[in-house]
């Protein structure tokens, strides 16, 4: 290559609307201030773009989730079981189940690829498919929608100084009802905490390990803690039932 010729940007997924260290940006009206020539101002369209992040690092935002659902979710063949474990709810979110197991095995490429069903058995346990559920409904910081995240966790999630070291996931307070955002920022979340659950065990987490620590319980079970026990033992009920169903 010659010198000085830059590399071509690529995705961090083929996904994606922009190249990385790039988010997308929806149609949305511009306001034009006011200036001599234009006292009363203007508005005007500022059609869909690829925005720099400052930090270069790779941001997902919520317009993007969505997008990507819409395009790539519905013709995916890897999904979980379709037992709806007799919620009324069970078998409704198995697309974006599916679709964002699918984004972060790949975007983040672990030594063991995440098993959707294992999402799907996480999240009956934590909010039994109810996606505007609020684990305490006098606190709205406390655990929302299907994978209760709290609002210190979505925080950690955005915070690009932080634990995280790339591939932020930058949501609302309120957007963690909305069953894409929640499931699509709390898969990632999933796999922090199979680091942090690598971290308290010595070696590599087993993902329903990582699991047992997103549910605050892998501490407690390492103790032989009943409560502990008691609280995992409907996740590890689901996933067995999941398990069947794909052999």
């Amino acid at each position: 290559m010659t010198k000085g010729t830059a590399f071509p940007k690529v995705k961090v997924h083929p996904w994606r609307m922009c190249p990385s260290g790039e988010h997308w940006v929806v149609t949305h009206p511009l306001h034009i201030p006011p200036s001599t020539k234009n006292p009363a101002g203007s508005v005007t369209t500022r059609h869909e773009h690829c925005a720099r992040n400052p930090s270069g690092k790779d941001q997902l935002y919520a317009d993007e989730i969505q997008e990507i659902d819409k395009r790539h979710f519905s013709d995916l063949k890897n999904k979980p079981c379709p037992l709806t474990l007799g919620f009324k709810n069970g078998a409704e979110f198995d697309d974006i189940i599916a679709g964002w197991t699918q984004y972060w095995n790949e975007v983040l490429n672990p030594d063991q690829f995440l098993d959707p069903s294992l999402v799907k058995a996480l999240i009956a346990s934590e909010s039994s498919f109810d996606p505007m559920i609020l684990a305490n409904k006098k606190d709205s910081n406390s655990a929302r929608g299907l994978m209760q995240i709290t609002n210190d966790t979505r925080k950690i999630l955005a915070d690009e100084r932080g634990e995280l070291k790339d591939h932020y996931v930058t949501v609302t307070k309120k957007e963690l009802n909305d069953p894409n955002l929640n499931i699509c920022a709390g898969i990632r979340w999933l796999f922090q905490k199979r680091l942090l659950a690598a971290a308290r065990l010595g070696r590599a987490a087993t993902w329903v390990e990582a699991a047992e620590e997103y549910k605050g319980d892998l501490g407690g079970l390492l103790k032989k803690n009943e409560k502990s026990k008691k609280d995992v033992s409907p996740f590890l009920d689901h996933l067995e039932k999941l398990q069947k169903c794909s052999d």
